[in-house]
């Protein structure tokens, strides 16, 4: 085929073994690649209702089918696994070179399951696969793990996903990082490695990847380059890059400050974007077949902290930032390092801190669980030191690594109600109460709090509806963010060019790259399936309309200040948008996909699932 490898590589940790398979057109014009491969395998490789941590808990790495083209933005790939925070979806991308060099070494899909005796690491040289001991790399955080494999195999373009001390010692929110900076973040899939003993994954890819329409592709190219380059809607991405978001959010009254305590943070000029590139900003750059680098990459100049780099995107800057209290970009950038090296989630190592800074405020917690840190809010090198602790576990870090909704629930005295969480991921950089489409999107996002699986806050700060109210429509809105966004994950392009595109043309690039036959509305209907099969997925876990949900402050506090004063989401509210969303779905009350729904996507060997659900 074109562009596809056509490929799937099968390991088996616990034997040593491997084994590769093959996929058809059919196959590849039905789930596309990324997100829609992913779900497919896990759905068809996992036992239902396993623990995540189970050896059967199978690891997916998969790319698109753009991956390793001149397509811009391509350079993506995405790992899958029951979440260890959430019990449902786990599902996480990343960007930078390791996508692109896993689909030059023949794979679209890595599938990797057992568990290894020992500490190991896989090095995948194109057809051949080395299990290799890591042993002297148990404990290395993920630079120096990183720096040491590419060392051993005497290539320094060998490209490497691995985990840090997080991910050995299975915290829930452990990342997968490649490239340095670059993070699988969510869900928790650096603790599935880990409980595989599977260190990392280094790639080296030397084939050619051949596309159908060379031409026709390389003038598609240029008119994106350009328009990337230097289109207004792009521009965001290539000047300040997301913490542009700072001041926009603070100004609307949806920026989640101190534990959603407010939505407004008097300190917002100081962690701002603008704040940021003036201060700190030593280099920007992209990743791999992209025009706009978007990537900010700060340091700190001076002080104790000198020499501190780390990659600032927005969601991190909130956590650390307004979220903690904290106005200095200082103790932002060593934190969201330190997240880097040890391998955690940025976004959910945040939103833990603040959450334990309001039970330190309140009495709950004291000095002598925090190891004498004085953990309130604001106080900058407190929260950087509880970034080790719950990386290695020590003191009430070791609590606060199974995620806020754990650590909440062992903590009781209340602070179920304030902990922010959706199906037991930790919330992401918008405050859903004066946003209320955008409520509905993380209500329902299938992989718990989330902002890239919709994108519906968009319609909400747009002005585009009312923000404040709800009314019939908004479930329309979000089930055609969330089609059209899972063609961005499944192909896998970056959303940051997403006002770039629309269905007809990525179903243009799409042909031009393999030959397949694609229009629009195809490429719409694959979208639409592949939410579908998510929400499949999730069902045979166990969910619920109960788990469509939003954390009890949205709820139940009002925004006490701004323009969104007194805003939040009623019970009525909910109920009244997950109506709408279901119908709009073709789903029942309860939030399951009918027979009929099922038919019309092709998913019909699914019925399994939802038959059971359907009779009662």
């Amino acid at each position: 085929m074109f562009g596809y490898a056509g490929r799937i590589l099968k390991i088996d940790l616990s034997t040593r073994s491997y084994k590769t398979e093959s996929f058809n057109e059919a196959f590849a014009r039905k789930y596309i690649g990324g997100v829609g491969f992913g779900i497919k395998m896990l759905l068809d490789e996992q036992p239902p209702e396993i623990d995540p941590f189970d050896p059967e808990n199978p690891l997916i790495y998969t790319v698109g089918p753009l991956a390793g083209t001149m397509a811009p933005t391509s350079g993506k790939y995405a790992v899958f696994a029951k979440s260890p925070e959430s019990n449902f979806l786990g599902e996480g991308y990343s960007t930078g070179f390791f996508g692109p060099e896993l689909k030059r070494a023949g794979y679209d899909i890595v599938v990797i399951k057992g568990r290894s005796q020992k500490p190991i690491y896989l090095w995948i040289d194109d057809d051949t696969v080395h299990f290799m001991d890591a042993s002297h790399l148990w404990g290395k955080t993920t630079w120096e793990t990183e720096t040491i494999i590419r060392e051993e195999l005497g290539d320094y373009y060998v490209r490497v996903a691995t985990i840090g001390p997080a991910g050995e010692r299975l915290v829930r929110v452990a990342s997968i990082i490649n490239d340095h900076w670059r993070a699988v973040g969510r869900t928790g899939l650096g603790a599935v490695m880990g409980s595989k003993n599977l260190k990392a994954v280094a790639v080296r890819g030397t084939n050619d990847i051949p596309v159908a329409d060379i031409e026709g592709l390389r003038e598609h190219c240029k008119e994106l380059y350009e328009e990337m380059r230097h289109s207004s809607k792009t521009a965001k991405y290539r000047t300040l890059g997301t913490p542009a978001n700072v001041l926009a959010l603070n100004k609307a009254a949806a920026l989640p400050t101190r534990n959603y305590q407010s939505a407004t943070f008097e300190k917002a000029e100081l962690v701002s974007g603008e704040y940021l590139n003036e201060h700190f900003i030593v280099k920007i750059q992209g990743c791999d077949a992209c025009p706009m680098r978007c990537e900010h990459v700060a340091m700190i100049p001076d002080g104790p902290w000198k020499g501190t780099t780390a990659r600032i995107p927005y969601e991190p800057l909130m956590a650390f930032g307004p979220y903690c209290g904290v106005d200095r970009l200082e103790g932002v950038i060593k934190a969201k390092e330190l997240c880097d090296k040890y391998g955690l989630d940025a976004i959910s190592t945040g939103i833990i801190i603040g959450f334990a800074m309001e039970c330190f405020e309140r009495g709950l917690i004291d000095e002598k669980d925090t190891g004498g840190l004085d953990l309130r809010f604001g106080n900058y090198e407190a929260m950087v030191a509880m970034v080790e602790k719950i990386a290695f576990r020590k003191d009430i870090g070791d609590l606060l690594a199974e995620g806020v909704k754990r650590a909440s629930e062992k903590i009781g005295k209340g602070s179920e109600e304030f902990a922010s969480h959706i199906k037991g991921v930790e919330t992401t950089g918008y405050d859903l109460r004066g946003l209320k489409t955008c409520a509905l999107g993380y209500a329902v996002s299938r992989r718990g709090a989330d902002h890239q699986r919709h994108g519906s806050y968009g319609h909400d700060l747009s002005g585009e509806v009312d923000r404040f109210k709800v009314e019939k429509g908004r479930g329309k809105l979000v089930m055609d963010d969330e089609d059209i966004y899972c063609i961005f994950d499944a192909m896998i392009l970056c959303k940051f060019s997403r006002r770039l595109w629309n269905y007809d043309r990525i179903a243009r690039i799409y042909r031009e790259v393999t030959g397949l036959p694609m229009t629009g509305e195809e490429m719409r209907k694959a979208g639409e399936r592949i939410s579908n099969l998510g929400r499949l997925y999730n069902i045979r876990e166990g969910l619920t309309r109960k788990d469509d949900h939003l954390p009890p402050r949205v709820m139940k506090m009002p925004i006490p200040s701004g323009i969104a004063k007194g805003s939040y989401v009623s019970q009525e509210e909910l109920d009244f948008l997950l109506d709408d969303y279901y119908a709009t779905r073709g789903w029942t009350r309860d939030g399951i996909p009918t027979l009929e729904k099922l038919k019309d996507l092709g998913l019909e060997e699914y019925a399994y699932i939802v038959k059971p659900k359907l009779k009662k």
